[in-house]
């Protein structure tokens, strides 16, 4: 019979065998152990001795899982600093008014999560007392990323130390009148206390790891030394189902982000049911983690355990709490002790046996209430070695109870995520397990009161007085005071302003071009952070990389291939450009960290992502949501843009919907800009307003999203005239008029208005003159370089007359007294231009590429879309047909002229 564990003669040849006899000498121990001693005395020796060789720095494959225990022996734990006993009484507060706040809101309907806090509070507590830095301590303070259902422990917190009211938590999730909560965590609707949204899950642990490696970052470009701030990221198990939440395990491994600490409360639950009800889901996280070479710290088991493993001189306790699936655990919490005896200790006769010598108070101590996660010794032990490890990033794995000393009701449930209340029965047995001095003569007519020991009780005071030790409260987001960064050169604008003329040039290369001198200014120069999804090349900047160098931590530790020619690629410990590889989700969380770094760090950064249009708002617009829910500040662009610009790309590559997408997110300032000179014009406002001086009822808290194109053209120079540069900005003004085209059209001929955007811009152009010199028809072009902000200028207007003001929609007086009907365009959906078509006064038409993209030729696409010049000509007669301006039969006679 062939032993299935001996190594074939394939791989010897791989691995080369000095002693081959040494090799068979081990080889028959570890047989002989496990015939004398059986299998699992075998495995913990090989386990045993794999470890021993990781720690003394011998180069083995890691082992992927420990065994179902605590890294930390009990033996192994610091003592932890402080009052615990004062500590236990905060926690005892803040489980009674987060459970009081969300059983008060239920009345209103307004939801809320009662049982993610209860499992989580010591996670929180531990950490708000002894490890969370505030905004006062060395460099920025801690990033704490908070679990978005746990916000009303945080709120209970933030009430007992005097940061909110009763009438603060009594509009939990009620925010109209504006004195409320928000439901998660949200720094636009409460920007002093939250930082960072995470409800919206996976997009935490992402941006978690993206922003300790932008505060590394930071420190590196010798912008602001950042080392001392830790970023904290609490997380749920079953988040980590989310791709987000992994994605970028391994950047954060190897960037060696010691600076990073993940927190994942391991209760085993998620909405619906358990995580892995046949598996267990802290063994499958530490493999994924440790795979990705993260540190990682179990703290699974309490106090009450120790007892246990004591007795266990087989091994069959550990044997047994490895093989037990997580949905078994949980029917654990809520069964007696006759059950867990017959369960869990008689399947194997080693436990029988220890079961014998413990009482089944002992027994129900253990599996209901003793978890890693609810003890503060536990908890701090492994944020100490979570702190102390360098080199890498630290992953805890923190097992808890969901609904954790709510009441038999809760703990453990498959339902306890949706249920919202306790009934006064329920509030009274907590009151009893938690010890408070709550009388029931305080339930006035059955509503649960809140609880405070008093501003001068010896738990506000200690509160307190940790949080003065670490550099004040937490969490909590500071609005820096910083002076408006200096204009830049205005040469750096202006000098696309003359056109390139006779020299073909894209939109995508006048952007890049205008910000290589942007990044030259020696007043913001050092500010800027180019991002880039492995795409550089693509959008021609690559004649950045030797001029600013590409942020590495370890620098360039090779000789380039390129090394020889002027536009090396150059790798630098203080580069300046994030270039990410294939990851638009990194992409974006690099900058949702550097567009906030005015607040987490009181340092303005001026970031400009530049993407493959298609790839931007499609596949990351919830990162999108946000970057414009944590304020963000910068530049998107979406390059590569349009339907049919991208020769021979196809379906999957060509963007027709982008700007529909950015049109639903109110913090995106969304423009289509059709000549380098609007590209400079919106750059340039952009800047004034997110860094500079803002105008009256301006928000600075927005995000500028322009599209470029990779057409190379003529670029014309900016019209001259008053209001050019308003018009740009607002979103609409007229380019030429069929006179100043010098077209010369007829006193009496018929006129149209074509409104254009982006690319098409250049097919309106093209039948401007195809009406004039074919059909007698004059045409006015207009640059539409933003449909949408032309809306919501146009909303505002129609909410002002609501309110009996007297105001004016922008596009209807920019086009007020304009000849003949509108006709618009663009490379996009006809629902872009459609914006905006109730605000005009003339008769409004248009055209759009609608439907999936497809490969061709550029302008076989156009004419696929009916969006090409030829098309706006049968397009334009058909309008001003229906209104008797030209022969009915000119339609046709275009279609066929033109061959459509």
């Amino acid at each position: 019979m062939t032993d299935p564990y001996a190594i074939q003669p394939s791989e010897l040849d791989q691995l080369p065998d000095r002693d081959p006899e040494e090799t068979a000498e081990w080889q028959a121990s570890l047989d002989a152990v496990a015939k004398a001693a059986g299998p699992h005395r075998a495995a913990y020796l090989m386990r045993r001795t794999l470890e021993r060789a990781e720690g003394n720095g011998i180069a083995l494959p890691k082992l992927l899982e420990t065994d179902y225990v605590n890294t930390i022996p009990t033996a192994a734990e610091p003592a932890a600093p402080g009052d615990e006993a004062l500590e236990r009484r905060i926690t005892a507060w803040n489980r009674w008014n987060a459970a009081a706040m969300v059983t008060r809101g239920a009345k209103h309907g307004v939801g809320g999560h009662i049982a993610t806090f209860a499992s989580a509070a010591w996670l929180y507590e531990t950490g708000f007392n002894h490890f969370f830095k505030g905004k006062e301590a060395d460099g920025s303070g801690d990033q704490l990323y908070i679990q978005g259902h746990a916000s009303p422990g945080i709120y209970a917190r933030a009430f007992l130390d005097g940061r909110l009211s009763e009438a603060h938590l009594d509009n939990f999730r009620q925010e109209a009148g504006g004195n409320g909560l928000p439901s998660y965590p949200h720094p636009r609707r409460l920007p002093w206390l939250w930082e960072f949204p995470t409800v919206s899950m996976g997009l935490g642990p992402l941006s978690a790891i993206y922003q300790a490696r932008f505060n590394r970052y930071l420190t590196a470009r010798g912008i602001k030394d950042v080392s001392e701030s830790h970023v904290w990221a609490f997380l749920g198990d079953g988040e980590m189902d989310e791709p987000e939440s992994t994605a970028a395990l391994a950047l954060a491994s190897r960037e060696g982000l010691d600076n990073l600490t993940f927190v994942i409360n391991c209760n085993l639950q998620r909405l619906d049911g358990p995580v892995r009800a046949n598996f267990k889901i802290v063994q499958e996280l530490e493999a994924q983690f440790r795979g990705a070479g993260w540190n990682v710290v179990k703290s699974l088991w309490g106090n009450a355990w120790d007892e246990l493993f004591q007795l266990d001189t087989t091994g069959a306790l550990v044997r047994r709490l490895r093989e037990v699936p997580d949905a078994q655990v949980q029917t654990y919490q809520t069964r007696d002790a006759a059950y867990i005896r017959e369960d869990f200790f008689g399947k194997d006769p080693a436990l029988v046996e220890l079961a014998k010598l413990l009482s089944d108070d002992k027994i129900l101590e253990c599996f209901h209430l003793s978890r890693g996660g609810h003890e503060s010794r536990k908890v701090y032990a492994a944020y100490k070695a979570a702190l102390d490890h360098k080199g890498g990033p630290t992953v805890i794995l923190a097992q808890t109870v969901k609904g954790h000393t709510l009441g038999e009701g809760f703990a453990s449930k498959n339902a306890n995520h949706q249920m919202k209340k306790l009934s006064t029965d329920e509030f009274k047995q907590m009151r009893d397990l938690l010890e408070l001095p709550i009388k029931d003569s305080d339930f006035i007519d059955g509503v649960v009161p809140y609880g405070h020991p008093g501003a001068d009780s010896p738990e506000v005071r200690y509160l307190q007085e940790r949080r003065a030790a670490l550099g004040g409260p937490a969490p909590a987001r500071r609005t820096h005071a910083i002076a408006p960064l200096p204009s830049a050169s205005e040469k750096a604008f202006a000098s696309f302003d003359k056109g390139s003329g006779t020299q073909n040039v894209a939109t995508t290369m006048a952007f890049v071009r205008l910000v290589k001198d942007l990044v030259r200014d020696k007043e913001t120069g050092k500010r800027w952070v180019p991002i880039v999804p492995d795409e550089a090349r693509t959008f021609g900047m690559e004649s950045l990389f030797p001029s600013l160098g590409i942020y590495s931590p370890k620098g360039q530790t090779y000789e380039p291939v390129d090394r020889d020619q002027l536009m090396y690629y150059k790798e630098a410990k203080n580069g300046q450009i994030l270039n990410e590889g294939i990851t638009e989700a990194g992409s974006m969380a690099d900058f949702i960290a550097a567009s906030t770094s005015y607040s987490t760090h009181g340092e303005a950064m001026i970031p400009f992502y530049i993407f493959y249009s298609m790839f931007g708002w499609q596949r990351t617009a919830d990162q999108m949501w946000q970057l414009g829910d944590q304020l963000g500040r910068g530049f998107l662009v979406g390059a590569t843009a349009g339907r049919t610009t991208l020769t021979g790309e196809g379906l999957q590559h060509a963007d027709g919907h982008s700007p529909v997408i950015a049109a639903t997110n109110p913090a995106a300032l969304s423009y289509d800009p059709a000549f380098a000179y609007e590209v400079a014009a919106i750059v340039k406002d952009g800047i004034r307003r997110m860094y500079g001086e803002t105008a009256q009822g301006e928000d600075p808290n927005v995000f500028y999203y322009l599209t470029v194109y990779n057409e190379p053209i003529p670029q014309p120079a900016k019209p001259s005239g008053l209001g050019i540069d308003e018009g740009i900005v607002k979103g609409l003004y007229r380019f030429n008029t069929a006179e100043s085209a010098g077209l010369s059209p007829a006193a009496n001929a018929a006129r149209i208005q074509l409104l254009g955007s982006g690319t098409a811009i250049h097919w309106a152009l093209k039948a401007q003159q195809l009406l004039a010199e074919d059909w007698g028809v004059a045409a006015d072009v207009w640059s539409a370089t933003s449909w949408t902000e032309l809306r919501r200028d146009a909303l505002e207007a129609d909410a002002a007359l609501l309110r009996g003001e007297e105001r004016v929609p922008y596009v209807r007086q920019a086009l007020h007294g304009a000849e003949g009907p509108v006709l618009a365009v663009s490379d996009y959906m006809r629902q872009v231009p459609d914006q905006i078509a109730q605000w005009v006064e003339q008769d409004y038409s248009s055209l759009g590429a609608d439907g999936f993209g497809l490969s061709d030729t550029r302008d076989a696409a156009r004419r696929y879309f009916g969006v090409d010049a030829e098309s706006i000509v049968v397009a334009a007669l058909a309008q001003l047909a229906r209104r008797g301006e030209v022969k009915a039969t000119a339609v046709k006679e275009a279609r066929e002229r033109y061959g459509l």
